[in-house]
């Protein structure tokens, strides 16, 4: 077999054959499939698609390309959350140690920035001294000891999908559904968590744009999920306006660290909480009170238990940008819309995110919100804060941005949409 025909095969939206699939990840792993090519291959796949049979089988093969993992010796149930990405999207960070004061144990693999939206792993590397490579025995012992461990899949984990990842997001095929629920279904089955929750963005920001494709990926994860013995349940959640009031690195670490003290803007905490209770409930934990763990300080308790496990400094200060820009209103009236995508690919500009794989991101970059849709704002007033170490990317980043809000006039009504919007099981 080579990669030419299995290539040509997707190009002329054929059926690739089990056979096709089995070898073509595995030969990818191994380094005889090139970047290029397997390129060539994903973009086929995002412009043609692939039936529920070649995902499933494309799923695992990915998790035939590495270990799987074992959590039967804590004495907690296990459950995870994935989201497909968004802008401002932070809740992991409180998330996770939320659900452990519960009761729960999180197995937390999250992953890197991809395109305009931001990665966990990177905001979390913003925490001085904090690690994000664990062994598949350290990663144990941080779970069993605080509940909570949220890190980078080890190497041997899916190590197709990690390969693929890297690739999708410099080579414009992050949007493939059959790409996005292999890569986080092969991760998550693999992990060997007992139930997942899936927090699947639709709107401007997410790579979902419409509620019909966020239903099509969210009802293709749970029915790999499912089939694999995972309990798994969705959740269709807005990504038109950006999560909270930062998008960055360093920026989001700290505004999650204000919702673990039992502040922070309403949709992060609305957010935080169903999608805590959805995983407590998946978890046979429905009795648990999240609302009382983020009130009463016990979440925090775990989240500075859980970061020091891995290293990191709770107690020092954030990486701040040397450079900020204030971008202010341009008129008196009620902000009707700030879009995500906009928001996003202006933070990414600034530095938070990675143009090729192998970029570093600056981790105090980013944007910064005064006003989210709804509130009223008068002209002159800041509106956004831009955020880098390196000035001369301001220019660029605002190109971004002068489609990225409008301003009614004075009185006109809005109706904000719900951030959660549906629900799939």
């Amino acid at each position: 077999m080579d990669a030419i025909s299995v290539i040509r095969t997707k190009r002329d939206r054929g059926e690739l054959t089990p056979e096709q699939i089995d070898w073509v990840i595995d030969a990818y792993t191994r380094g005889e499939v090139a970047d290029e090519q397997m390129s060539a291959l994903a973009m086929a796949i995002l412009l043609n698609g692939m039936n529920r049979t070649e995902i499933a089988r494309w799923t695992a093969a990915m998790i035939a390309s590495g270990e799987r993992m074992d959590f039967a010796s804590l004495s907690r149930p296990t459950t995870d959350k994935h989201s497909t990405g968004g802008v401002g999207d932070k809740i992991t960070l409180p998330l996770a140690p939320l659900v452990a004061a519960c009761g729960a144990a999180v197995p937390q693999l999250s992953g890197r920035g991809l395109g305009h939206t931001g990665g966990t792993l990177d905001k979390l590397e913003s925490i001085p001294g904090w690690r994000a490579h664990l062994s598949n025995e350290e990663m144990l012992n941080v779970l069993d000891t605080t509940g909570a461990v949220i890190c980078a899949a080890g190497d041997g984990l899916a190590p197709a999908d990690k390969k693929l990842y890297a690739l999708r997001d410099v080579t414009g095929t992050v949007e493939a559904i059959p790409l996005i629920a292999s890569s986080i279904m092969s991760k998550k089955i693999a992990e060997g968590t007992g139930a997942l929750v899936l927090d699947v963005k639709v709107g401007s920001g997410a790579f979902m744009k419409t509620i019909e494709d966020a239903r099509e990926l969210a009802s293709t994860m749970v029915a790999l999920g499912t089939d694999s013995g995972v309990r798994t349940v969705a959740l269709l959640t807005d990504m038109a306006t950006p999560l909270g009031l930062t998008a960055g690195n360093a920026l989001e670490v700290r505004e999650s660290v204000e919702v673990l003290a039992g502040g922070g803007p309403k949709d992060v905490v609305d957010l935080t909480l169903a999608l805590a209770r959805e995983m407590l409930d998946a978890a046979g934990l429905k009795d648990a009170d999240p609302e009382k763990a983020l009130a009463d300080g016990s979440a925090m308790d775990v989240w500075r238990r859980m970061i020091s496990a891995q290293g990191g400094d709770v107690d020092a200060p954030l990486p701040v940008a040397r450079e900020q820009h204030v971008v202010t209103a341009p008129s008196t009236g009620v902000l009707t819309r700030l879009d995500a995508y906009d928001i996003g690919v202006a933070a990414w500009r600034l530095g938070a995110g990675r143009a090729r794989k192998e970029d570093a991101v600056q981790a105090g970059a980013g944007v910064e919100l005064h006003a989210k849709p709804g509130d009223e704002v008068t002209a002159g007033q800041p509106l956004l804060t831009l955020h880098t170490d390196t000035p001369e990317k301001f220019d660029y980043a605002l190109k971004a941005l002068p489609d990225a809000y409008d301003i009614a006039p004075s009185g006109t009504a809005f109706t904000a949409t719900p951030v959660v919007r549906e629900r799939i099981a």
